[in-house]
């Protein structure tokens, strides 16, 4: 009997990227999204999609209870789904910034409320975390976004301890820079709330410093975050954390070893500043 996986945020890039290595690995995959139209090409590998918004409650209870009446087991929730809002904390609307935290930290949760009576009763199943670097480092401009990923480490170790004595692991894969629409979205974002502010010049650099950072030639793909994802979903005992793709554990390191004083100053030169 193959294990079953629910994957949010999967109409492209990472998500779309894990349906596809866990469906090839054998495990039975219901894949979900807003944008179900652009899950076709899953459905054609044997992923079961429908629609889910992880910001609506009623949206995330069907699917969960169509998943456990289908399948009758739940082995893994990947909470992939998320986004980035990156502007001047000044500038950016307060209604921008809830919902920044409504899809990347009360959707993740919500919908782990919702699976966790299920892996209890199994005594068993693994809860992935799709967090960043950027729940362990920080940029001007990006302080919803960072905001929000730190938010989502401290409720995943926490959430690590909580459920260990019911056999319930809780993983946390931390990407780099991958190649998706996510840098794009930021960086179209934070160009068009500092406009014609004084954050326009430093919206300028990191843009540039984006672009540079986001080159198809060197970044690295959604396959290196769907790989680490198989591993601590297979593994035995999962490790706490899984960094993935180019550079991301060298930046981690850094970030363990250097004072905030010196970060400051490495993350000021990174950004142009």
């Amino acid at each position: 009997m193959s294990k079953v996986a629910l994957v949010t945020g999967a109409s492209a890039g990472i998500g779309e990227s894990i349906a596809v290595h866990l469906a090839q690995s054998g495990w039975t995959v219901y894949a979900v999204a807003r944008r179900v139209e652009r899950m076709v090409a899953l459905e054609a590998r044997g992923v079961r999609t429908f629609a889910m918004d992880v910001t609506d409650d009623a949206s995330m209870v069907a699917g969960v209870r169509r998943v456990i009446e289908e399948q009758g087991r739940l082995d893994a929730l990947v909470n992939n789904a998320g986004h980035g809002t990156y502007g001047p904390v000044e500038i950016v609307p307060m209604e921008q910034a809830r919902r920044q935290f409504e899809v990347n930290v009360f959707g993740l949760a919500r919908l782990t409320q919702l699976v966790i009576p299920q892996l209890r009763r199994q005594r068993s199943g693994t809860i992935v975390n799709i967090s960043s670097i950027g729940g362990k480092i920080y940029e001007p401009l990006g302080a919803w976004y960072h905001a929000t990923k730190f938010a989502v480490e401290g409720f995943s170790d926490s959430l690590r301890l909580e459920l260990r004595p019911f056999g319930i692991d809780v993983v946390l894969v931390e990407p780099g820079p991958i190649l998706t629409e996510w840098d794009a979205i930021a960086r179209e974002g934070m160009l068009a709330w500092s406009r014609g502010t004084v954050y326009e010049k430093a919206a300028t650099r990191m843009a540039a410093m984006y672009e540079r950072t986001y080159d198809p030639r060197v970044v690295s793909s959604p396959d290196a975050v769907a790989e680490k994802v198989l591993v601590a979903l297979e593994a035995t005992n999962p490790s706490a954390r899984y960094p993935a793709g180019r550079g991301a554990r060298t930046i981690l390191a850094a970030r363990r070893l250097l004072p905030d004083r010196l970060m400051d100053v490495v993350m000021r030169r990174v950004a142009g500043g």
